[in-house]
């Protein structure tokens, strides 16, 4: 992903320098609202994630799975 990342912002750059401005803006603002998506997708799941492993710690229920599995 971050390697994606670094080749849309040389293409940006090159593109501005070139003076080709409606590529350098295609370049970062859909690519750049896309890795922002990505990443916040990620920290939902992270805490959800979190969120999850401490209800099951704090639960009674794991003990009842593990007798059943026995």
């Amino acid at each position: 992903m971050f390697r994606w990342a670094v080749i849309c912002l040389v293409i940006s750059l090159i593109a501005g320098g070139l003076g080709l401005t409606g590529v350098s803006v295609f370049a970062k603002r859909p690519v750049a609202d896309l890795l922002r998506a990505v990443f916040l997708g990620f920290l939902v799941l992270v805490g959800f994630a979190y969120l999850v492993s401490s209800a099951v710690v704090h639960s009674e229920v794991v003990p009842a799975l593990v007798a059943i599995s026995v």
